[in-house]
């Protein structure tokens, strides 16, 4: 009887020499071992065994793949060798061909992979084996990364009047340079393949890598029946990845409602939902993923991925506690795992805890990568940690054993410039490896505009407007610096630029979850059912707010805004009207939280912090770098942001 392999790797005789009077053929049993993964008895059964009948073409394929799964490649030229000495290569069947031309191609052996393809007579085999040698070769190439021998190969393959088949396309296709996708898109449309469920995702994810268009295309003339959970899949992390998390959430709707036609979601689909709920921070769908985690996947602290999702969930929304505790109950943690709650806890300028996670991590003996140490200089730039975050950027190269990229220079050129280390964030530009990016200087142009020098300002918008010419941000931050100093030619030059270069501010806007629909504001915006007692409630606020300034002496309300709120008003940005919304409908005590496009200004930071004291309650910001957390009359950024 058959054993199981023994811990030191050595087989003894009983493991495979097998039962002379077992019914089961001798080649079967070298099949059935191999696809239990007990390789080293198969190998020893087919050494050791009844030499009559001789090895087969049944035995010999899966003994290839033994001796390939013990990365054995002396092992896989003698079965060849084997082969071809009983007079079954170079034409046999496709099993066995495919399992050699796979082999080579898996241990790194593709010279001889081609020479096995070359020795083929083609005319003479079968036309189905001869496919399966290609099919098995392109494959082996894409596993390498080979794009061009791959095209090679099919090149080949077309020119021999080979069909190729659903199989090829799915190894094909990922390997293609994004340029090629649609050519291969209409060969397969015009063999009529491209309408097959596995070819259609396949495409879906190939054309995913440029954008979600031509994937969403795919997915939407698909079949409904032909859908399958992997074409959920392609086509919602096509969205999520390329940053539309809007309709990736109403692809998720589609896909638990009748268009899903009862395909549930697993891991992978809830990993893409739950980063689109990070970016949008739409909450309410993101703790309702949580709930179908908790009661459909119930040993999901296993999936390192999924808890990962959950964590960078749970930070960008605000609930930094239940980011924590998700951490704290994995069993295993990545390195993803870690910087999730690094960079949570930065956003929401707890810079001191970002740094002590960042140092346990290291204490586990786990090597921080770009990512992590980018997580790390934002926390410590947030929070105004200059000695850490100089600290930390030095240790990079000799510590680390990481090169600093463009985003960790970004980093490090805002963490100077908020400290007012403008000459030194200057400096350091200067001393980069690489030339800065847009990113760089516009780091540079933010400082400046926090400590009004408009000289530095005007040399880092310079550079920055050449780098990213359309990018109208950096064209409002110059106007504000110029504001600032009182001087208005500049603000006047700038307008003047814009709209020679046909730019506009981009509006303002908020928004707001509540009894599980979002509320979206913009700046000004009186489209909204309750916006009469919305723009009321400003008003009053903003009287509050001026009574407070001048020490309880009333003021008047600016000239238009004593009129009824429902006329035509100006300056109410979107933040105030999703707060004001927020007081209206929620519940005494609640804490209020709001995403918002933009940076918050000057004007409502002061706002909130003093609305929070007036009306007792806390208010969640997350603007477009940072979380705020106003309450009684503070803010958690100290006024450092």
């Amino acid at each position: 009887m058959a054993t199981g392999p023994s811990t030191s790797g050595q087989i003894s005789t009983a493991a495979f020499a097998g039962d002379a009077n077992s019914p089961e053929p001798w080649s079967s049993r070298v099949r059935t071992l191999t696809r239990l993964g007990r390789h080293r008895e198969a190998l020893a059964l087919l050494r050791h065994g009844d030499p009559s009948p001789p090895p087969h073409a049944l035995a010999l394929p899966a003994a290839v793949i033994s001796c390939t799964a013990l990365a054995l490649a002396a092992g896989v030229a003698q079965m060849h060798a084997l082969a071809a000495k009983r007079g079954l290569l170079p034409a046999s069947d496709a099993y066995l061909l495919s399992a050699l031309l796979s082999s080579y191609s898996r241990l790194g052996l593709l010279p001889r992979a081609h020479q096995l393809l070359d020795e083929m007579p083609l005319a003479s085999t079968a036309p189905t084996t001869v496919r399966t040698a290609f099919n098995s070769l392109i494959s082996g190439c894409a596993l390498h990364a080979l794009p061009a021998a791959c095209f090679a190969v099919f090149s080949r393959m077309r020119a021999t009047g080979v069909r190729f088949d659903a199989i090829t396309l799915m190894a094909l296709v990922p390997s293609a340079p994004l340029g090629v996708v649609p050519q291969l898109h209409a060969l397969a449309a015009r063999a009529g393949l491209a309408s097959g469920t596995t070819v259609a995702n396949c495409f879906i994810s190939a054309y995913a890598r440029g954008g979600a268009a031509l994937a969403r295309q795919v997915f939407d003339e698909m079949p409904r029946t032909s859908r399958d959970l992997v074409s959920w899949n392609a086509v919602l992390s096509a969205h999520a990845q390329n940053g539309l998390g809007v309709d990736a959430l109403e692809l998720y709707r589609r896909m638990r409602g009748l268009d899903g036609g009862g395909v549930e979601p697993d891991a992978v689909t809830l990993v893409s939902v739950l980063s689109s709920c990070a970016h949008l921070g739409a909450r309410g769908v993101g703790l309702d993923v949580e709930r179908y985690v908790r009661e459909r996947l119930p040993g999901f602290r296993a999936n390192v991925q999924l808890c990962n999702a959950l964590i960078n969930f749970h930070a960008r929304c605000g609930s930094l506690p239940q980011a924590q505790q998700l951490f704290d109950e994995m069993p295993k943690r990545s390195i993803v795992s870690w910087t999730a709650l690094i960079t949570g806890y930065g956003m929401h300028g707890h810079g001191d805890v970002a740094v002590n996670l960042f140092e346990a991590m290291m204490s586990e003996g786990i090597q921080p990568d770009n990512v992590a140490t980018v997580g790390l200089l934002s926390a410590c730039s947030h929070a105004g940690m200059y000695d850490e975050g100089r600290k930390h950027f030095s240790a990079m190269k000799g510590t680390y054993q990481l090169r600093p990229m463009l985003e960790h220079y970004t980093c490090m050129v805002d963490l100077l410039g908020r400290a007012g280390r403008l000459d030194e964030a200057r400096d350091l530009i200067s001393s980069m490896p690489m030339l800065a990016d847009g990113a760089v200087w516009g780091a540079l142009l933010g400082a400046c505009k926090i400590h009004k020098n408009v000289e530095m300002g005007e040399e880092a918008f310079e550079h920055v407007i050449k780098l990213e010419p359309s990018n109208v941000g950096y064209y409002v931050l110059m106007a504000n610096i110029y504001t600032d100093t009182g001087q208005l030619d500049g603000v006047a030059k700038v307008r003047v630029m814009m709209k020679q270069r046909g730019l506009k501010k981009e509006p303002g806007c908020s928004y707001i979850e509540h009894k599980g629909k979002v509320h979206l504001f913009m700046a000004d915006d009186h489209s909204h059912p309750q916006a009469k007692r919305i723009y009321e409630l400003v008003v009053k606020l903003e009287q509050l707010v001026k009574e407070k300034k001048t020490g309880g002496v009333s003021v008047s309300v600016d000239e238009g805004r004593a009129e009824k709120a429902t006329a035509p008003l100006v300056g109410f940005h979107s933040e105030k009207l999703a707060v004001a919304f927020g007081l209206l409908n929620t519940e005494a005590g609640s804490e209020i939280v709001v995403i918002k496009n933009l940076r918050v200004c000057d004007d409502c930071h002061v706002f909130l912090k003093t609305v929070s004291a007036v009306s007792n309650r806390a208010f969640l910001i997350r603007d477009a770098s940072r979380f705020h957390r106003f309450e009684d009359g503070t803010c958690s950024c100290r006024d450092y942001w």
